[in-house]
């Protein structure tokens, strides 16, 4: 499967385009640090992927990064079938707290970057859809 044009529902390209204008401060600052290929792969963010929209998504490394903040307290078992999903499509899932991306933001970005360097890239670059 090409991973770089994952499948999704054609109506949550609005909601994905409405998550990026009303992102938190947590998902702004870590997208500092990943945009314009700051760890040498290209990083989407708010990237619809089957009936979900996920936080990032790193197409060439098969690799989704989400951040769990208040919105997700007591939805454990919906993220973890979200997450079984994304596996299932043959992605990874990395998966961190607001508070460390507010308290921690280098260590959270140390933590992307040697995942990102453990797995190397699965396909050459491409559009996404």
């Amino acid at each position: 499967m090409n991973r770089d044009i994952q499948p999704y529902r054609n109506d949550l390209k609005n909601v994905a385009r409405r998550l990026r204008g009303e992102a938190t401060f947590p998902e702004r600052l870590l997208w500092s640090r990943l945009k314009s290929k700051q760890l040498g792969h290209r990083i989407l963010r708010q990237r619809p992927i089957g009936n979900h929209v996920v936080d990032f998504f790193c197409p060439e490394s098969a690799l989704v990064i989400e951040l769990d903040g208040r919105s997700h307290d007591g939805q454990f078992e919906a993220d973890m079938e979200r997450q079984r999903f994304l596996e299932s499509q043959g992605l990874h899932v990395l998966r961190f707290s607001n508070d460390s991306v507010l308290h921690d933001l280098d260590g959270v970005v140390r933590q992307i970057e040697a995942w990102l360097s453990e797995n190397p890239s699965l396909q050459g670059g491409g559009r996404t859809k």
